[in-house]
């Protein structure tokens, strides 16, 4: 390492601890003992564009330890990123594009998310997963527009976490060979020792996954890395994991290679003694020498070109292959194709009942049909769930342009590698499980709407209408803990209509996830042609699917899902009875309450307080729309294993048990 080199690398350890100090907050010991391998990856091989970040073709880089933030903020402010340096120093404050963690969409160049430890490198899984189908479908002879690396930058808490353990034996089984893990390999975590908690081999564990597994000894030695990341790059049928030995705090006499140096600050003493020790030029906070940042500097000119001769070979590419070039264009634009629904069937005049899951298949075959890069997958249930996408391939190595992922028993690296196929661009990506699996992915199903990626979630089997498997496979709270995620739209429609319609709406929003909560047992099919409303309703969450006799309704019965059975037949015993009864459907909490107040009172008049919800899981939440005076049919305890028919009865979700709550409500 020369001194221009050291000068530029002790560069990100001072606007680390600065940063870290200032905000008297945050985690430095970390981004001290990576900013070689970071000024490594961003100088000599990442190929990126500080000024135009958004650059299609770039290379991804994840900060999956993303704690060590501040080594993200300092390389994307010095390599040239709009990143300034009040930013820097308003590390951690309100309003601040340097959060505690890295958060997507708040600053350029940071491409997911991170700080849940292992999401992020699970992430990059689905970003490499993207590259490769995309180059697959768009590369031809003397033409190579996708053709870049996903690199992540990982430390003990995130090879911990079993999320990353599910997504790197798929990652190896894909053969994903433009994927790049960097291990920071420093063997402390906040509690101390990583002996006092592991003792695995990480090199092992990852051959046997079959990854390319490399070591450097020296995380200090810049040419060291270098080599290891050439020969990862050069390793085109495996992904590559780089175990680094690095010393936390690297540099600081009081604090390196102790955990005291991981979640707080160094102190103001231990930042100059670690500047002198150093040999840095000045002990100033933030300072940083001209030569290092004109050196940093060189990322822009190196990005500028490599930017520049990949525009210049897609303008090649455009006149040669033009249709190719557009649907690249609007794939990763995210938009959808014109006439994009033509081919979902008109599941109105379905020809009989059927499981909201079947309907769902159907649906996805006609979306299918029209938006090439839909990619759908299964945790190991596709013919449960009804995610197959027919006549089409299964994505495997031998046919990386495959639509239909098999995760095995994954739900966990499902939902995060959704979030890097969304991230990443150019797939609509949709995945499913049973509803109760949910539990499984939700640290990243929160992550999606954190972040507002267009994932779809399809969960089927959302009730205790799945029957003799039990309670361990019926969802209870599952429902009510998914509506309580800002920005997740909750769809459970309740026959052949809807969920056409819930389709369409997920499709159609790409601002954040959607779910589909799907029976397996059969539905009614509803006639929309005449007594029932029609179910474009559904787009604003909640309608009226049948009126009260005289439209001036004395009782109002809401449900969702399968449970709208119940309510249409208490509504036909009620209103023989005299009493004028409407029916809500009530599919998505989330949609209904973004509609303005006077179509919600519309729906839901104020002044009819007699009403019931059932809903065949818990009732917390919907005081929201019974208010106080109404009753709940739902269920606050767990299931049991039975035919669905005896649990139904037995459980109190009877056309009775609705006309009865119906009744003692005023």
């Amino acid at each position: 390492m020369n001194d221009l080199e050291r000068l530029s690398v002790d560069a990100v350890r001072v606007l680390s601890m600065d940063a870290v100090q200032q905000a008297n907050s945050g985690h430095p010991g970390t981004p001290m003992a990576l900013a070689p391998v970071g000024y490594v990856l961003f100088h000599r091989h990442l190929r990126h564009d500080p000024k135009d970040p958004n650059w299609l073709d770039r290379d991804r880089f994840v900060l999956s330890c993303g704690h060590a933030s501040m080594l993200l903020y300092s390389v994307l402010h010095l390599s040239g990123y709009d990143i300034t340096e009040d930013d820097i120093r308003n590390f951690r404050q309100w309003g601040s594009p340097t959060a505690g963690h890295p958060e997507y969409g708040h600053a350029p160049g940071i491409e997911t998310t991170t700080g849940p430890l292992g999401q992020g490198v699970a992430t990059t899984v689905g970003m490499a997963l993207a590259e490769q189908w995309l180059a697959d479908r768009f590369n031809r002879s003397g033409h190579d527009v996708v053709g870049h690396h996903t690199y992540a930058l990982c430390s003990d808490g995130d090879i911990m976490e079993g999320i990353s353990h599910e997504a790197a034996a798929l990652a190896g089984h894909l053969k994903l060979g433009k994927l790049i893990w960097i291990f920071d390999d420093n063997e402390i975590t906040i509690d101390g020792s990583t002996e006092l908690a592991s003792s695995s081999d990480h090199e092992a564990r990852f051959a046997g996954y079959g990854w390319h597994v490399l070591k450097v000894e020296d995380g200090n030695d810049l040419e060291e890395i270098d080599a290891a990341i050439h020969a990862a790059k050069a390793e085109t049928e495996r992904p590559s994991f780089i175990a680094l030995k690095t010393t936390i705090a690297w540099g600081s006499p009081g604090k390196a290679g102790t955990s005291a140096a991981h979640g707080a600050p160094l102190g103001a003493a231990e930042i100059e003694a670690t500047k002198k020790n150093l040999g840095y030029p000045a002990i100033q906070p933030f300072y940083v020498d001209e030569s290092a940042r004109t050196h940093w500097a060189e990322c822009l000119y190196r990005g500028a070109e490599a930017n520049k001769v990949w525009q210049n070979s897609f303008a090649a590419y455009q006149k040669e292959h033009p249709d190719l070039a557009s649907e690249f264009l609007q794939m990763l634009a995210g938009d959808l194709p014109d006439a994009w629904d033509e081919k979902i069937p008109d599941l109105s005049q379905a020809d009989g009942p059927d499981a909201t899951r079947g309907w769902s298949g159907k649906v996805i075959q006609g979306v299918a049909a029209r938006v090439s890069n839909l990619i759908g997958g299964s945790a190991d249930l596709a013919g449960s769930n009804k995610t197959d996408i027919k006549e089409t391939e299964s994505l495997l190595p031998t046919s990386p342009g495959g639509r239909n992922i098999h995760y095995g028993v994954r739900e966990h690296a499902m939902g995060a590698m959704m979030n890097g196929m969304a991230l990443h661009g150019g797939i609509r990506p949709f995945g499913g499980t049973f509803l109760i699996f949910s539990d499984y992915m939700r640290p990243a199903i929160r992550l999606a709407a954190l972040m507002g990626q267009p994932v779809i979630y399809v969960f089927s089997h959302d009730s205790i209408g799945l029957g003799e498997d039990g309670p361990t496979h019926q969802p209870v709270e599952q429902l009510a803990s998914l509506r309580a995620i800002p920005g997740l739209i909750d769809l459970r429609p309740c026959d052949a209509a809807e969920t056409e319609i819930a389709w369409r709406v997920a499709m159609e929003h790409t601002s954040g996830p959607s779910f589909l909560a799907l029976s397996r047992q059969s539905v009614p099919l509803l006639d929309r042609t005449d007594t029932f409303s029609s179910a474009s309703g559904l787009r604003r969450g909640g309608y009226v699917l049948a009126e009260a006799t005289g439209d001036s309704p004395s009782k109002i019965l809401i449900a969702s899902g399968a449970e709208m059975a119940l309510a249409l037949g208490a509504r036909e015993r009620l209103e023989a009875n005299g009493i004028p009864t409407r029916v809500v459907s009530l599919a998505s909490w989330h949609l209904f309450q973004l509609q303005e107040e006077s179509y919600r009172n519309e729906v839901l008049p104020p002044e009819v307080r007699a009403r019931v919800s059932i809903e065949a899981g818990s009732t917390f939440g919907w005081e929201r729309w019974i208010g106080s005076y109404g009753q709940s049919i739902g269920l606050n305890r767990f299931g049991a294993s039975a035919p669905a028919s005896v649990l139904f009865a037995e459980l109190g979700f009877t056309v009775d048990a609705v006309v009865k709550a119906a009744e003692k409500t005023t």
